[in-house]
């Protein structure tokens, strides 16, 4: 859940290029009303010289953007019981221009992992955050990346509901590794109960994947990462859940997880109906290298980029979300609307809020992020609210 928009005074947003759903409106402007979008358009802005206005001076306006996987920031972990440190993650990528967050759990002891989810359940409520996302502990030994593998456990209905009831709908995906026994099963039980159930950290071949697909999983948990590689004899979680229709794909697009030449190709095939981008971040993201937790398991970061401290494998990022609009722009050469979609647009519908958010249309809340011409974020717009920082830079209106 979003929580209620709350009242904002109202202005318009002139001046700048906006990125509309089906084009980018050059000299466009957005008028905001009791912290929803009035209206949106080009030329002159509606209102007069009595409704303030903020003159962006040609950047580009774009819906603030939405992360489904999230496990942490500004070196606030989701895996704790501290609501404080929780609200430093969420402050941390907000000033980045992530106004919805889903927070994602590794995977811990069931006891744990319920302790965990009542305590996010009150962001929930509160409308800091979207929701929650289990990244486990149903997932592969084989393939379990930064997860403690002594905390996996195949899934059974009981400890599913357990899970889900900790939640009281709080819950919103779960990644599993479909080849265990009872992944299938897993998945329709989720379904059922209007979770979404993603697969991923699997070792999994086609014939183990298909059937969990046809059970209702709708979501590759970062696509590549944690998971069997494509082979051409045996194309695996990847070639099956890049190719099938009914399957949104994550990519983390960090362009160190990632090629760019493969973040192209897996965007370009999936298309705008089906590509996410998402963070996967660690508490270390906005924060300085050094050693961390996540989880259960040390971590170290060096030049941004997050590792087990005992094998060395790539353990979450520390990416944001603009540098992940970024990066599909600059670095893997796909166009702005392209990146709209894939931070807001689509998001925003896999997590069943597209009527409340995840695009510039009049009646949706006012989510908006400014970007200068290197598509950094200056100025960010939460619920009609100006976020008081943007990166580390004070915001000036």
């Amino acid at each position: 859940m979003l929580g209620d928009v709350k009242h904002a005074a109202d202005f318009v947003i002139t001046g700048g290029r906006v990125a509309a759903p089906d084009r980018v409106l050059d000299d466009g402007w957005l008028s905001v009303a009791d912290g929803r979008i009035a209206a949106v358009g080009t030329g002159t802005p509606p209102g007069g010289p009595e409704l303030p206005r903020v003159d962006v001076g040609g950047a580009l306006v774009v819906p603030g953007f939405i992360d489904t996987h999230c496990h942490g920031g500004g070196g606030g972990s989701f895996s704790t019981l501290d609501p404080d440190e929780m609200l430093t993650a969420v402050r941390a990528h907000r000033r980045h221009g992530t106004t919805t967050t889903l927070a994602s759990l590794v995977s811990d002891p069931v006891d744990l992992l319920t302790e965990q989810i009542a305590a996010l359940r009150e962001l929930v409520q509160d409308g800091e955050l979207a929701g929650i996302h289990l990244e486990g502990p149903f997932i592969s030994r084989a393939r379990c990346g930064a997860h403690d593998p002594d905390t996996l456990l195949e899934p059974d209905t009981g400890t599913v509901e357990k899970l889900l009831r900790a939640g009281h709908g709080a819950i919103r995906m779960v990644t599993l590794a479909p080849e265990l026994n009872g992944g299938v099963k897993a998945v329709r039980q989720l379904a059922e109960s209007g979770v979404t159930a993603a697969i991923g950290h699997t070792d999994g071949v086609a014939e183990q994947l298909v059937p969990a697909i046809d059970a209702g999983a709708t979501v590759a948990t970062h696509l590549f990462n944690g998971m069997r590689p494509l082979h051409h004899r045996e194309p695996g979680p990847v070639g099956v859940l890049l190719d099938d229709e009914r399957v949104t794909v994550e990519l983390i697009c960090d362009l160190v997880h990632l090629h760019p030449t493969v973040v192209r190709l897996a965007a370009s095939h999936a298309g705008r109906g089906r590509t996410v981008l998402i963070t996967d971040a660690m508490s270390a993201t906005d924060a300085a290298d050094g050693r961390y937790t996540l989880g259960r398991l040390e971590v170290d970061v060096h030049d941004g980029v997050a590792t087990l401290a005992d094998n060395g494998s790539l353990a979450g990022s520390t990416l944001t979300m603009d540098n992940a609009f970024r990066n599909l722009v600059k670095g893997a050469k796909l166009g702005v609307l392209d990146a709209v979609r894939a931070t807001s647009g689509r998001p925003a519908e896999l997590l069943g809020v597209a009527d409340r958010t995840g695009s510039l249309r009049p009646g949706l809340a006012a989510d908006v992020v400014v970007l200068d011409d290197d598509l950094r974020p200056v100025k960010v717009l939460r619920r009609g609210e100006w976020v008081a920082e943007v990166g580390r830079a004070t915001l000036s209106t």
